[in-house]
C-alpha cells in the first residue's frame, strides 16, 4: 500500500518520537530487584506472546533477584475498563512496577473524534493515577501498536483511516507521560516501522499484524516487547566472552563462566542466555527470526559478543553448537554477537522449555483475574457465611500462580557450551 503524503509524514512523526521516547526511557533500569511487574493490556496482552516475551527476557537474558512478573490481558478491554478492575485484578498482586498497552479498541475502529479522544486521554490519565496511588513506583505507559496495512479488513484505505486514529492517540499518551512523569513506549511507532520494512522487503500480502490485522502473530508481537523491555531501561548486554589465542587466556563478563580453554577451545558455563528466536531469517511467515531485520532487537537487546584477540590469521572458522561460520580477523577482534549470527545455538532448548513454563504461568493468570478475581466479591456476597472457604480458595490461587513461576524461574539453569576458533587462511604477514 502507497501512503498519501500527509499520513506518511505523520507516520515519520510519530516514529521519530517513538524513538526519542525509547531513548530516554532506556538511561534508567526501572527494574529493581524484589519487583512486581504488572503487564496490562486488551486482547492483544491476553494473547500471552509479547507478554511471555518480556518474561522470558526479564528472567533468562537480564535475571532480576526476586523479581515475580503476571500478565493481566483482557479481550475487547478499553483503558476505563482496566481502571475499573484495577482493585480486583491487579492491585491483589501488589505490583511496583506495570506496563500498559490500550489503544486498539478505545479508538473505536474509525477516525478520531474529540469525544473518543477525551475519554481515552481522561482514563489513562487516571489509571497513572490510581497506580502512583497503590504504590506502584514505575509505570510505562504504552501506546497501541498499528493495524496491518493491508489485511485489516483487506482495505488499505481503512487502515489508513485506522492508523492514523492510532497514533493520534499515541500522541496523546506520550502527552500524558510527559506531564505524569512516567515512561513511554511508542509500540506504535515501533510496529510501524517494522511493519513497512517488512513488507517492502517480503512483499505486501506479508501478514505483520495477524490474519485479521489487528491480533499480530510471534513477529509483531516481537516488536511490541522489544518496545516494552526498551522502554524498562534493559541494556542488552547479554554478555561478552573475550578469548586472546596469543597469551592463550578467556575470560567471560558476569553471568558467563569460562571452564577451560585451550588450543582455541573455550567451555562456558552461562547463567545469563541470548534470547532465542523460532524460525529463519529468510522466512515469511509469523515467527520470530523472520521479523529481525526490521528491528534491532539483536543489536539493542540481546548481545552475546566474541572477542577474539591474538588470530594470526585473516579469517576464522567459530563453531557453536552444531553451527560454523567465518569471520574476519578484524570483525573477531572488533567483537561479533553470537545471538545474532547462531540463531540454532546451546541455549535454544533451554530457552523454550522456559517459555513453555511462562506460557503455562500466564494462561493460569488469564483464568484466575478473568473468571475468579473479577468475581470475588460478588461470590462473598452470595455466600457470606463461606468468606473463609472463599478466602482459602483465593489464597490456593495466588499460591497455585506463584508456584508456576517459580517452576519456570527453576528452569532457567546454567547452561554448558562450547565455542571453537580455528583460523581457516594464511597468516597475516
Amino acid at each position: 500500500m502507497k501512503l498519501n503524503n500527509s499520513f506518511f509524514c505523520a507516520l515519520l512523526i510519530f516514529t521519530s518520537s517513538a524513538t526519542a521516547g525509547i531513548s530516554l526511557a532506556h538511561a534508567d533500569a526501572l527494574i529493581q530487584p524484589n519487583d512486581m511487574l504488572a503487564i496490562c493490556g486488551d486482547s492483544i496482552t491476553e494473547q500471552k506472546m509479547y507478554s511471555v516475551f518480556m518474561e522470558d527476557y526479564l528472567l533468562t537474558c537480564q535475571p532480576t533477584q526476586g523479581l515475580k512478573v503476571a500478565q493481566f490481558g483482557w479481550g475487547g478491554e478499553r483503558a476505563p475498563g482496566l481502571l475499573a478492575r484495577l482493585d480486583t485484578d491487579v492491585f491483589p498482586f501488589k505490583p511496583t512496577v506495570a506496563t500498559t498497552c490500550y489503544g486498539m479498541n478505545d479508538g473505536g475502529y474509525k477516525a478520531l473524534d474529540d469525544a473518543t479522544a477525551n475519554t481515552y486521554r481522561t482514563s489513562q490519565t487516571a489509571i497513572i493515577e490510581a497506580m502512583k496511588k497503590a504504590g506502584v513506583r514505575s509505570i510505562v505507559l504504552g501506546s497501541p501498536k498499528c493495524v496491518d496495512s493491508s489485511a485489516y479488513h483487506h482495505d488499505p484505505a481503512a487502515a489508513e483511516v485506522y492508523n492514523k486514529t492510532l497514533g493520534s492517540l499515541s500522541q496523546i499518551d506520550q502527552e500524558i507521560a510527559t506531564k505524569e512523569g512516567v515512561v513511554y513506549a511508542d509500540v506504535f511507532g515501533a510496529t510501524t516501522s517494522a511493519m513497512e520494512k517488512s513488507k517492502a522487503a517480503f512483499g505486501n500480502d506479508y501478514v505483520f499484524a495477524g490474519n485479521d490485522g489487528v491480533h499480530p502473530g510471534l513477529n509483531g508481537h516481537l516488536v511490541m516487547a522489544y518496545a516494552f523491555l526498551k522502554a524498562l531501561g534493559c541494556d542488552g548486554a547479554i554478555g561478552t566472552i573475550t578469548v586472546d589465542l596469543a597469551s592463550g587466556q578467556a575470560e567471560g563478563s558476569p553471568g558467563q563462566k569460562v571452564i577451560s580453554f585451550q588450543k582455541g577451545t573455550v567451555n562456558l558455563e552461562s547463567t545469563r542466555y541470548p534470547f532465542c528466536f523460532q524460525g529463519d531469517l529468510t522466512g515469511k511467515d509469523q515467527n520470530t527470526a523472520g521479523i529481525l531485520k526490521f528491528v534491532p532487537f539483536n543489536e539493542d537487546l540481546n548481545r552475546y559478543v566474541l572477542v577474539v584477540k591474538g588470530l594470526k590469521a585473516k579469517t576464522a572458522k567459530v563453531t557453536w553448537g552444531k553451527t560454523s561460520k567465518e569471520f574476519s580477523a578484524a570483525d573477531l577482534e572488533k567483537g561479533i554477537n553470537l545471538a545474532a549470527e547462531f540463531l540454532d545455538n546451546p541455549f535454544v532448548d533451554q530457552f523454550f522449555k522456559i517459555n513453555a513454563a511462562v506460557q503455562a504461568q500466564q494462561a493460569f493468570e488469564t483464568f484466575f483475574t478473568k473468571v475468579y478475581l473479577m468475581n470475588l466479591q460478588q461470590t462473598k456476597q452470595m455466600a457470606p457465611n463461606e468468606a473463609a472457604a472463599i478466602d482459602r480458595v483465593t489464597a490456593a490461587g495466588f499460591e497455585k500462580e506463584a508456584t508456576l513461576f517459580q517452576a519456570a524461574q527453576a528452569l532457567v539453569t546454567p547452561v554448558q557450551h562450547t565455542l571453537t576458533i580455528e583460523p581457516v587462511s594464511e597468516a597475516t604477514p
